[in-house]
């Protein structure tokens, strides 16, 4: 009895091929699709951090303009007539028998540090230098004017450095607040930012102030 031996024929390595070539084609489509994912996910959080800075930056403004409703409401008489305390600034200003509001609860919170503590700023502190630096840089060279009479301001002396002065990227500072009258808040977030603000690529360099505006 004669028996047949049965050989492989090409269409069955033309099968195993195609198979290979589908295995191949799969993980490379899993592949891209996890990279437009990470993708993906790394544009939802620069989106939802932009959105934060354009809080932060609204909130801070709201501040500003709050130090010099007190400011002006105190007789603008120099230093002593700054808040210390952000308390005060929420007790609004007298108007006639009764208060009027300046800054609204909601914005004496910073939406970009974990604590949501806003850091009171010093009128001749090294943040406000720092800032003064910035402005000078962005303005193309020209120093900022002072816009409050009787408010001490320091001397900016060196505009050549205008790198980042954020040392410690992705902390938090918890430092203390200034010692007495503040002129204004800085976020207490040291990230880096998505948007700039006057040139400036971290939350903590950005200082609210009526200063200069």
């Amino acid at each position: 009895m004669n028996h047949k031996i049965m050989r492989p024929t090409s269409t069955s390595n033309n099968g195993a091929g195609e198979r290979g070539y589908a295995l191949v084609s799969l993980l490379l489509v899993m592949s891209l699709l996890a990279l437009f994912a990470l993708s993906a996910a790394e544009n939802v959080r620069q989106q939802s951090q932009r959105e934060r800075e354009k809080e932060a930056i609204f909130r801070g403004e709201q501040v500003a303009d709050a130090i010099r409703w007190y400011y002006l409401a105190h007789g603008a008489g120099g230093i002593n007539a700054l808040p210390t305390t952000m308390d005060q600034l929420l007790e609004g200003i007298p108007r006639g028998t009764k208060k009027l509001q300046i800054l609204r609860a909601e914005a004496a919170h910073d939406p970009l540090s974990k604590s949501g503590e806003w850091k009171t700023i010093g009128p001749t502190s090294d943040e406000v230098v720092q800032f003064m630096t910035a402005l000078t840089t962005y303005s193309g060279g020209t120093p900022p004017q002072p816009r409050m009479r009787g408010i001490p301001v320091p001397r900016v002396t060196n505009i050549l450095n205008t790198e980042s002065t954020n040392t410690a990227p992705g902390t938090e500072d918890n430092s203390a607040n200034t010692d007495g009258p503040f002129i204004g808040v800085t976020s207490r977030s040291q990230r880096n930012s998505v948007m700039t603000y006057y040139g400036i690529d971290h939350h903590d360099g950005w200082i609210f102030t009526p200063l200069f505006r």
